[in-house]
C-alpha cells in the first residue's frame, strides 16, 4: 500500500500545515494531500499526481470542476463586484429558480453554509411552533451547530430518545432539547412524535441519511404523523438537493416537507446555502408579518453573494437540460454495479448502498438500514481499501462516492480497475 509520491513543494506545505493548522488540516480530510487544481471529473495534487475525483469538494461540483459555463458566468460577475450586502439581481433570480424547482419552497432565505441553513431551519421551527424540542434521527448529519451534533456519530448509542453530544463545548442543557429516533423504524419514530407532540417544535431528517436509503413507506409515515400532530417536517437537502432530481430528494421520493435546507450544488462551488419552505413559516423572517415577538432576525455578510449566485444559476441551467439526470444515474449505476460485481468475484463481504449519484460500500454481510447497523460494518477494512484507492489514483471521502455529470467512461474504468486491485490486495492481506 504505497501512497502517490510527493515532491518537495507538497511535503513543505504539509509541514507548514502541521504548524499553522490544528491537526494539520481544515477539519475535513486528513492533511496528507494538498490539491492544486481540478478539471472535469479529476483533480491533481501539488506533486502532479492525478486522481479521478469522487470527493467533488464534498459534493458541490456536481457538473464537474471548472465547467466553462460556470467559469464564464463567475468571471463576468467578478468585473462587476464581489459582494454588496444588499439585494442583487442574481441572488433574486436564484431564489426564484429554487421556488420554481423545489416542491416545498414558497420563499427562500440565503445563508453561506449548510450548517447555518440547518441551524436557522431549527430556529424557524421553534419560532413557528413556540416549542423548544427538536427530534432528529440517530446518525444524521445536520452541520456543526450544538443541536446538530447530538447523536450524529456516537460510538455508544443509548436508549431512544436520549441524545448524546458528539463534541466538547456543547452546553449540557442542549441535550435535553433534542430527541433521537432510529432511521427507518417508522413505528418507534411515529410513537415518539405522537408521545411528545406538545413539546416538539420540529422534526428534521435527511431523506437519504448519509448513504442509507429510506425503506418503503418510512418517509411517508413520518410525513403523515407530522401532519397529524401539526409539527413542521424539515428535510435537510443540503446534500440531496438537485442531486437526485431537479426538485431534489423530495421530488425523487415523492414526499414534500414543510421546510427544506439546500446547499452545495446551488452555489456551484462557492459558499451559498438556503432555507426554504412554506410562506406562513418563512414569514418569521419578516418583522412586518411576524411582529416583534415572532420575528427571527437573520443577517449574513455574504448571504446571497452575487458571485455564488451566478455560479449557482449557471450550474442549475446545466442541470435543467434534458437527459442530465439520466446521464448521472447511468454513470453512478455503472460504478455501483461494477463494484458489487468485483466484491462478489473477490469474495469480500460488502454491500453497495445509496443511490447512483451518491453511494458507498458497507463492508458487512447484510445491508445496513440504520446508524447502528453502520457501526457494525468493518470500518478498518473500509479505511484500508480507501487508502489503496488513493494509491491507485482515486480520491474519495471516508464515507461516500459522489458522482458528477463530468465523470465519463474512462473515469469509471479507471475507478473500477483501482477498486479491483484494492479488493484483491485486501483479500490477500486478510487471508495471510
Amino acid at each position: 500500500m504505497t501512497d502517490p509520491a510527493k515532491n518537495d513543494a507538497e511535503r513543505a506545505l504539509i509541514e507548514l500545515a502541521q504548524r499553522v493548522l490544528p491537526g494539520g488540516n481544515f477539519g475535513n480530510l486528513p492533511g496528507d494531500i494538498v490539491i492544486r487544481e481540478g478539471r472535469g471529473g479529476r483533480v491533481w495534487d501539488i506533486s502532479g499526481n492525478e486522481y479521478v475525483d469522487f470527493l467533488l469538494g464534498s459534493g458541490p461540483m456536481f457538473v464537474g470542476h471548472g465547467h466553462p459555463e460556470v467559469l464564464a458566468a463567475v468571471t463576468e460577475q467578478l468585473s462587476r463586484g464581489f459582494t454588496f450586502f444588499a439585494n442583487n439581481e442574481y441572488g433574486i433570480r436564484l431564489a426564484a429558480e429554487l421556488v420554481d424547482a423545489v416542491p416545498c419552497a414558497e420563499q427562500v432565505r440565503f445563508v453561506s453554509s449548510g450548517t447555518e441553513a440547518d441551524a436557522y431551519a431549527l430556529r424557524l421551527a421553534r419560532a413557528y411552533r413556540k416549542r423548544d424540542k427538536i427530534l432528529k434521527f440517530e446518525g444524521a448529519f445536520h452541520g456543526m451547530s450544538d443541536y446538530a451534533l447530538m447523536s450524529y456519530a456516537t460510538k455508544r448509542p443509548g436508549n431512544f430518545p436520549q441524545a448524546s453530544p458528539d463534541s466538547a463545548g456543547i452546553p449540557r442543557s442542549v441535550q435535553g432539547e433534542v430527541m433521537i429516533a432510529p432511521f427507518n423504524d417508522a413505528a418507534i419514530a411515529c410513537e415518539l412524535i405522537r408521545e411528545h407532540r406538545d413539546e416538539l417544535a420540529g422534526v428534521i431528517m435527511e431523506p437519504l441519511q448519509r448513504v442509507i436509503a429510506p425503506l418503503p413507506g418510512f418517509l411517508q409515515a413520518v410525513r403523515d404523523v407530522c401532519t397529524e400532530c401539526e409539527i413542521p417536517l424539515i428535510f435537510d437537502e443540503v446534500v440531496t438537493g438537485f442531486r437526485f432530481a431537479w426538485g431534489g430528494a423530495q421530488e425523487y421520493y415523492g414526499i414534500t416537507p414543510d421546510i427544506c435546507t439546500l446547499g452545495k450544488i446551488i452555489g456551484g462551488g462557492f459558499p451559498l446555502a438556503a432555507v426554504t419552505g412554506r410562506a406562513d413559516i418563512m414569514a418569521h423572517f419578516d418583522r412586518a408579518k411576524a411582529g416583534d415577538e415572532g420575528f427571527m432576525p437573520q443577517v449574513g455578510t455574504l448571504s446571497g453573494n452575487p458571485v455564488a449566485a451566478v455560479a449557482g444559476l449557471a450550474t442549475l441551467a446545466i442541470l435543467k437540460r434534458p437527459g442530465t439526470y439520466e446521464k448521472v444515474f447511468a454513470t453512478g449505476r455503472t460504478l455501483m454495479d461494477g463494484i458489487a460485481k468485483i466484491n462478489a468475484e473477490v469474495g469480500l463481504p460488502a454491500q453497495v448502498v445509496g443511490e447512483p449519484p451518491m453511494f458507498d460500500v458497507a463492508y458487512s454481510r447484510t445491508v445496513p438500514h440504520d446508524y447502528r447497523a453502520i457501526l457494525r460494518t468493518d470500518e478498518a477494512m473500509q479505511k484500508r481499501i480507501n487508502r489503496r484507492l488513493r494509491a491507485g489514483g482515486v480520491l474519495r471521502s471516508d464515507s461516500k462516492y459522489y458522482v458528477s455529470l463530468a465523470h465519463d467512461a474512462a473515469d469509471i474504468d479507471h475507478a473500477l480497475n483501482a477498486y479491483r486491485a484494492a479488493a484483491k490486495a485486501e483479500l490477500m492481506e486478510t487471508a495471510a
